[in-house]
């Protein structure tokens, strides 16, 4: 399918992840959105006339991707590990070097996309953080605001309810779903669905928020958003 001229190219890379594949639903389903090319290791199965799916399995050089990535409007970059599940190396290389050879070749292929990175709550862009996590999310939001695209939005969530039932990676996040309806009450701004940060993400991705170049959302910041287009709906 070709988007209208008031449609938007979108790029989703991790589609097949527990937020990406919200994101490629809603993205696939919105009326302001004309193209959808997903970008993974794995077919996302989904299948719909707006979409384009891209198999990619080596993110450290991502230039076989300049094709499929000329032309987009924005770009929604969801791919990423949980703590824990892989040495520390592979952790920074899969949050920090694998996003930042995406955003090289995107820059270079669609110099006026909007980029949305999926970052996480506490990101420390200082470095100083006792937590690898933080300190890689910090490195890779550091490395997107430079990289000179025109719109850079930082996602920094806290507890993603998955919403849907799934195999916990770790005991962590099997005690926070246990207890997710009490948390949830007690800490609402510690806590975003899966499903309503996806269509938070794309909906700024698409329409922008009307604020600077680059803008870090903590997670009381996408609350207020899915809250609003919840409303809205």
């Amino acid at each position: 399918m070709t988007p209208t001229g008031a449609q938007k190219r979108l790029v989703i890379v991790g589609a097949t992840g527990m937020v990406g594949s919200y994101a490629l639903r809603y993205a696939l389903d919105h009326p302001a959105v004309g193209g959808v090319t997903a970008i993974g290791r794995k077919p996302a199965g989904v299948t719909h006339p707006k979409l384009n799916e891209v198999l990619h399995q080596d993110f450290a050089d991502c230039s076989p991707l300049a094709g499929a990535l000329s032309g987009q409007d924005a770009a929604i970059f969801c791919l990423g590990v949980y703590t824990g599940s892989v040495p520390d190396a592979e952790l920074r290389r899969i949050t920090v070097d694998y996003t930042v050879e995406f955003a090289r070749v995107l820059r270079a292929s669609s110099p006026n996309a909007t980029f949305a990175f999926l970052s996480g709550g506490g990101a420390d862009p200082t470095g100083r953080s006792r937590m690898a996590f933080a300190r890689y999310k910090g490195e890779a939001e550091n490395a997107l605001a430079a990289a000179g695209f025109p719109r850079v939005y930082m996602f920094r969530p806290a507890y993603i309810y998955p919403v849907q039932p799934r195999r916990e990676p770790n005991f962590s996040y099997r005690l926070l779903r246990a207890i997710y309806p009490a948390f949830r009450v007690l800490f609402p701004n510690q806590v975003i669905r899966a499903d309503d940060l996806a269509r938070t993400m794309v909906d700024v991705a698409v329409g922008g928020t009307g604020e600077g170049r680059t803008l870090v959302l903590e997670n009381r910041d996408i609350r207020h958003l899915a809250l609003s287009s919840n409303e809205r709906a």
